[in-house]
Parts: structure tokens; sequence; C-alpha cells
């Protein structure tokens, strides 16, 4: 990328920005160092056009969801905590990634696109 420029894009988690209940300290707090990895990362490398950003996914329906939390009173208390009350689709996290990685988001840089449906804006 050095002398061409390009996008580096870090898959974080909700969690790195706003913690929910049961979620694991030690997963909270990697999540949170994606976070700043990314910002650091993106001031040490604009001067040469490469642009950092991080994408930070709420609950997406996925089978890792839905297979590890098979109790459906907790899946209803987490889509209970989600002001668009549903769960993201994989789609929409790959849709927000495509963005960051084209030449439509040139000036974005250091940034942390959120996509949960509005959970961590409470």
């Amino acid at each position: 990328m050095r002398g061409t420029g390009g996008s580096i894009i870090n898959i974080s988690s909700g969690a790195g920005i706003a913690p929910q209940p049961n979620t694991s300290g030690a997963y909270a707090a990697s999540k949170g160092a994606v976070r700043i990895f990314t910002k650091s990362t993106a001031i040490q490398y604009a001067r040469e056009n490469i642009r950092c950003n991080s994408v930070h996914p709420g609950p997406i329906e996925t089978d890792m969801l839905l297979g590890t939390r098979p109790d459906g009173d907790e899946l209803d208390v987490m889509m209970g905590r989600v002001p668009l009350a549903r769960f993201g689709r994989a789609e929409e996290i790959a849709n927000g990634v495509l963005y960051l990685a084209s030449d439509e988001s040139s000036f974005v840089t250091g940034s942390e696109l959120v996509i949960d449906g509005g959970r961590t804006a409470q």
C-alpha cells in the first residue's frame, strides 16, 4: 500500500464502545484496543494515503449468535436493547466494509462505523 495508498478496515465490536451486561471484560477490552489501534494507525499512515477505520457491529443474526444463546428469553432481552428492535444481518456489515474500502470514503480515516441498530446510542 505504501506509495499507492489504500484502506485498512479493522473489525471490532459494539462491546468495545459500550459493553452490555454479561459481556466478558477481556472481550470488551480487546475490542476497545482495536479502536485505539485503528486511530493510531490512521494517524501514522495518513501521509502515505493509507486510511484506517474500524467497524463495530452490534448483535448480528448469525449461527454463532443463535447457537451460543439458545434461550429465547435471552435473545428477546438482547433484542430489547436494540432501538431498531431487530438483529442486524451480515450483509449490512459487509456493505459498511465495502463503503470504507471504496473511493467513496476517500476522506474517512480514524473513524468508527457503528452498525448496531442504535444500541450504543443509548
